[in-house]
């Protein structure tokens, strides 16, 4: 009876972590589960004799080894050959087509991790082994059952080897730099880096608070399960109960391929994990095995890499800037090195601990990161790559525009420049008043408000409104014309007509930032029952908290604030909301959309901003969860996504005709 019911218990909780880890579709409640766990774990105290090899309680580690032990693959874990552009992209597929007519292909996300190989014995995992140096791996099998996405037991008793990659989510990551930092620990420098220690890790308790996740994308032998085709093999790992990738796409042609990449260089940021490029595999096993191998790599796969979004160079020195919150960030000075695109000269380090956390030196060698758009930041040290010229770093004590002694406030990392008139600051602060995100002057430079600054045109933003006094003498400057001139002065009229949100992002009331302040203007309408709000009536507002309520309200309790207010309201500055509030609607009131694919006549923003408007939320990924996927012209994986899950699909069109209902 003890063995049945233990069996049991084995059963329920493989499918509940089959069904919430990789289908995303919970069917029991947090409260079922760790009554089963429990259950499990007192059964198996008492009856040590009776604990299956494959039993879910090892997923919470526990077991601690001496030493990686060294296991040699039946199959060679190969690497794939790099392409680079698309021409080389072009070249790998003339090369494939001078062997195979009319090739077909299966493009794949290049999972950023660690290669790891599953073995299945009678469909229970009996070893998880790593790549090694491709002939001979480490045995990390205690690492491996922590990961809950791999399963422990199949859906059918086969005997198979399949390969995959184990990675840590960008959120898990996240988590785990935190923790860190809380602990004086050194920050870890990517998730791929973490993800491959954490499979390292003697301890499996190590591995299992890591929350590793797991991607299956090859099985070695597919031909002997009478599969024809990779995409197939993908099918029947699916079958199995291994966790596949949802954005994998069967392409007919080399065109159809350079798509996907196009897409995916573009989309990756969206995705919860990190990728560095894009897999393609010929679809036909016969016609891998056809072509067969070089001495390195298969040449019946390929790996397009996106541009590096890391790179390695020297730090020249560390220098200081500061903000319009008056916030002093220590920079460093780079010998220049392209990344993602670009040349690099400086990137920030953030602040004093940033820099003390990870024990970054003048003259290191160091790794830095640069992310779409966001500011470049070095990410560590190059420990191995010092040499002794290394200089320690020294957080400065003035701030270095005016001098004024600079302040770190309690529980803060960065130090603080008070001085209300700094220079700095008041540039800084005029120069995201006409941000885009704020009130979207457009015309206004970096360089122009430095150069109005000095000349004493621009010293607050309310002289913004009466530069039209000075429209002659500007005219005058070099590199301006009347046409020029005129330009600015019309965007600036322009900007009097802005909702109340836009003001208030654009003032620069700390820790209010653009989403926050359309919150808060949605809410009060207009400035002047802002200023008199108190802290129960902001702190009732759903996303604003204690830190958030408290600015507003020293904000607004400062005299200078209230005086320039007043002065631009006399200047006709708009002080109302003028946005929409949101409207329940039953087709879109609670449900979740997808957006994806290129759309018409209407840019995806505008369409986010309907959706909410109407009570909906707009996501990034599709799952068994989502309602509604809206597709515009190339929708890509997701719409295939939707498609498997039986998910409401509109087009634009049909989009557009049921807002005319509304």
């Amino acid at each position: 009876m003890v063995q049945k019911r233990m069996s049991e218990l084995i059963q329920l909780i493989n499918k509940a972590n089959h069904d919430y880890y990789i289908l995303d579709n919970p069917t029991i409640s947090d409260q079922e589960y760790d009554r089963y766990m429990q259950e499990l774990i007192n059964l198996e105290e008492k009856h040590p004799a009776s604990i299956s090899v494959n039993s879910p309680t090892k997923r919470v580690g526990g077991k601690v080894i001496d030493q990686f032990f060294k296991v040699e693959h039946q199959t060679p874990m190969l690497s794939l050959g790099n392409v680079f552009n698309e021409s080389e992209i072009i070249a790998f597929d003339q090369r494939i087509k001078k062997e195979i007519s009319n090739p077909k292909y299966v493009c794949e996300l290049k999972i950023d991790g660690l290669a790891v190989s599953l073995i299945y014995k009678n469909g229970k995992l009996v070893k998880g082994v790593t790549r090694g140096d491709g002939t001979v791996g480490e045995d990390v099998t205690h690492n491996v059952v922590t990961v809950r996405t791999i399963p422990l037991q199949l859906n059918e008793p086969v005997d198979i080897e399949v390969r995959g990659e184990i990675y840590m989510s960008k959120e898990a990551f996240s988590n785990l730099n935190k923790e860190r930092e809380q602990e004086n620990l050194i920050l870890l420098a990517n998730p791929r880096n973490a993800a491959a220690g954490s499979i390292r890790q003697l301890d499996s308790k190590v591995a299992a608070k890591r929350k590793l996740d797991c991607f299956v994308y090859h099985v070695p032998n597919a031909s002997i399960y009478n599969i024809i085709s990779h995409y197939e093999t993908i099918k029947y790992m699916e079958k199995l109960g291994l966790n596949v990738n949802p954005n994998i796409k069967k392409v007919n042609n080399i065109e159809e391929v350079l798509e996907f990449v196009k897409y995916w260089d573009s989309n990756r940021e969206t995705l919860p994990y990190e990728i560095d490029g894009i897999v393609i595999k010929l679809d036909s096993i016969n016609q891998q095995i056809e072509l067969g191998y070089t001495a390195k790599h298969p040449k019946w796969a390929t790996a397009y890499k996106f541009k590096a979004m890391e790179a390695t160079t020297k730090i020249i020195d560390i220098i200081f800037t500061i903000g319009r919150t008056g916030q002093v960030t220590p920079n460093a000075v780079l010998e220049p090195v392209r990344v993602d695109g670009s040349v690099v000269s400086k990137a920030t380090l953030h602040n004093e601990d940033y820099v003390i956390n990870r024990d970054i030196k003048i003259n290191d060698i160091v790794v830095v990161r640069k992310a779409g758009d966001v500011i470049p930041e070095v990410v560590n040290p190059v420990m191995e790559r010092r040499d002794g010229t290394e200089v320690n770093f020294k957080m400065i004590s003035n701030c270095p525009i005016c001098n004024s002694d600079l302040v770190r406030q309690d529980n803060m990392s960065a130090y603080y420049c008070l001085n209300e008139n700094c220079d700095a600051k008041r540039q800084e602060g005029l120069i995201h008043y006409v941000s885009r995100k704020a009130m979207n002057i457009e015309g206004f430079g970096d360089r122009i408000i430095e150069d109005f600054y000095n000349l004493g045109y621009l010293k607050n933003i309310s002289d913004f409104y009466v530069l039209h006094n000075h429209k002659e003498e500007l005219m005058e400057l070099e590199g301006f014309g009347e046409k020029s001139i005129n330009n600015l002065l019309t965007n600036i009229e322009d900007s009097k007509n802005n909702s109340l949100e836009k003001l208030l992002f654009a003032l620069g009331i700390r820790y209010v930032g653009s989403k926050t302040a359309k919150i808060i203007a949605s809410y009060f309408k207009n400035i002047d029952k802002l200023k008199v709000a108190n802290y129960d009536d902001l702190i009732n507002i759903e996303e604003i908290g204690e830190v958030i309520s408290n600015s507003i309200i020293d904000y607004f309790s400062n005299e200078d604030n209230l005086k320039l207010i007043d002065k631009l309201k006399e200047h006709n500055i708009n002080m109302n909301y003028l946005g929409q509030d949101k409207m329940d609607n039953e087709i879109f009131s609670n449900k979740k959309f997808v957006l994806t694919g290129t759309l018409s006549n209407i840019t995806r923003d505008e369409v986010k901003e309907l959706i909410e408007k109407y009570g909906g939320t707009v996501v990034n990924s599709v799952s068994k969860k989502t309602d509604i996927v809206i597709v515009g012209d190339n929708p890509g994986s997701k719409y295939e996504k939707a498609k498997e899950l039986d998910i409401t699909v509109w087009d634009e069109f049909k989009f557009n005709e049921i807002l005319k209902e509304i």
